[in-house]
């Protein structure tokens, strides 16, 4: 499978693309005014400990408090999966109560493991690590593990007898990550030095520094990009800036040489994003509908609790066997559902419900599937088996918000709902606010705003509608079209100084 990175760093955002066989597969945003804050280590101060819930709340400096889970205090366990770097702890394992780990005002070294997230803050753990290019130290730990991803049983061995003879007389531990498959002793021992002394500056920081303060940040999006992502499996990393790409080719030209000729400068008159058909497939990212090759779809949609995938065959009917149809479009779905995982960044409890399938056989297929796909992302996941009803349950590490609540905010007219009401079901909310005035008998004269939508309602299909008010309920009304007003809402304004007295008369 061909993969690509292109980077578009020629404006105000930065943006990192991630290609396989030429679909974005992953997306990646940086913004001067919303800074990553994944790995920035912080030094806090405890708020509260709260041991109905196992956790506590660390000031760290920021908007929201940081939040502590009693398993992200306790020492770390072991692990070897380096994608769990930073808050390594289950909450499902055994810790000590939160209480004997932590007290209030208490201060603590904290690194960030998650971004705030809606109305949550961020999540943080004590277990600091400070990931390298081949190599995350671990200062508290005497842990050494090897990246499940490499398989070779006695490469993996030599990685870890190799890192226990460095760590001999040195403090900490490490996880030898995927890309330091094959590393060196020489290059084992200068990436260690370094994060060694990263981690003693840390510790001079905060001999001088005042809870709540940030005492380290992480890499930014291309730095970290390039040390995480960029290895031979990479088949080139094109970027459209000069700068950048000199920058890149001097790093690599230090830990990894062999790759510095697969980094390409872009200079083409066409947007670097346009020229490789990036644009249009983040257009489509943010579509609740995604075509299938198969002539199907597949419908996104988020809740509160979780997020719901629904698979339609749509237009695809097959040839004969309905079955068959059937298992086409799913087995076409289990592929693009995990695509849209990944650029999405959608995180949490996940349900695809896939079409009904009676074959157990076909289900097995479909399932097997989703697992191997799946098999590609960078995130944790955990995946169930298909139920009878055709559901499958999953679920995704969240990090960070997902792509689509990073780039748009709730709509000011149907606050999250994507309906909004009727010109007719408004103008039938504008009649009973004014039979409340009416009834009330504090104000004789009203001038009503509403949308121009509800306006032109008022005036093809209820002509009459004024008339009468006035009539029945002995009030003088004035109605006036603003396009300023949300189209859901109106607007009573009372004489003589057209006071606001919506609130009054409107049930919320």
């Amino acid at each position: 499978m061909r993969r690509e990175i292109v980077i578009n760093a020629a404006g105000q955002e930065t943006r990192v693309a991630i290609l396989e066989e030429g679909l974005l597969v992953e997306l990646m945003h940086e913004r001067a005014d919303a800074q990553r804050m994944v790995g920035d280590i912080y030094l806090g101060r405890v708020e509260a400990v709260l041991p109905g819930i196992q956790a506590a709340f660390v000031d760290i400096g920021t908007e929201k408090s940081g939040f502590l889970h009693a398993s992200d205090a306790a020492e770390r366990e072991d692990d070897e999966d380096e994608e769990k770097k930073n808050g390594g702890g289950k909450r499902g394992g055994r810790y000590p109560p939160i209480q004997d780990l932590i007290s209030r005002g208490q201060e603590v070294l904290v690194q960030i493991t998650k971004e705030p997230i809606s109305t949550k803050g961020p999540r943080v753990t004590s277990q600091i690590s400070l990931p390298g290019r081949f190599l995350v130290y671990m200062p508290a730990s005497d842990h050494v593990g090897v990246s499940r991803k490499i398989d070779d049983r006695d490469e993996r061995s030599r990685l870890r007898k190799m890192a226990r003879d460095l760590l001999a007389k040195k403090p900490g531990g490490v996880i030898v990550r995927t890309v330091g498959e094959e590393l060196t002793k020489k290059v084992f021992k200068r990436e260690l030095s370094t994060l060694i002394a990263t981690w003693e500056k840390v510790q001079e920081v905060v001999k001088e520094a005042q809870a709540p303060a940030l005492i380290h940040e992480e890499a930014k999006l291309t730095s970290g990009i390039i040390r995480d992502l960029f290895s031979d499996r990479i088949d080139s990393l094109t970027v459209d800036s000069r700068d950048l790409a000199r920058e890149v080719k001097s790093y690599l030209d230090e830990v990894s040489p062999e790759l510095v000729d697969r980094v390409k400068l872009y200079s083409g008159a066409t947007p670097v994003f346009d020229e490789n058909e990036i644009e249009e497939q983040i257009h489509r990212a943010y579509r609740r509908k995604v075509d299938l090759a198969s002539g199907g779809h597949v419908v996104i949609e988020a809740t509160e609790a979780l997020v719901a995938i629904d698979v339609n065959t749509g237009r695809y009917t097959g040839k004969k066997d309905p079955e068959q149809t059937i298992l086409r479009t799913n087995l076409d779905a289990a592929a693009e559902v995990s695509r849209q995982l990944r650029l999405r960044d959608i995180g949490g409890i996940i349900v695809v419900d896939f079409i009904d399938m009676d074959d157990p056989e076909f289900r097995e297929r479909v399932y097997q599937s989703m697992k191997s796909h799946l098999g590609r992302d960078r995130a944790r996941t955990k995946v169930f088996g298909i139920s009878d009803l055709g559901l499958l349950e999953m679920s995704r590490q969240r990090v960070r918000p997902s792509l689509f609540h990073i780039m748009s905010e709730p709509c000011s007219y149907c606050e999250g709902t994507g309906r909004v009401f009727s010109p007719e079901t408004v103008l039938r909310r504008v009649e009973r606010a004014i039979r409340r005035a009416a009834s009330a008998g504090e104000n004789r004269k009203l001038t009503v705003r509403i949308h121009p939508d509800v306006a032109l309602f008022l005036l093809e299909k209820e002509p009459e509608f004024i008339k009468i008010m006035k009539r029945e309920c002995r009030i003088d009304l004035d109605f006036r079209d603003d396009p300023l007003i949300n189209a859901s809402e109106y607007q009573l304004l009372a004489a003589p100084s057209d006071q606001d007295v919506t609130s009054r008369y409107a049930v919320a």
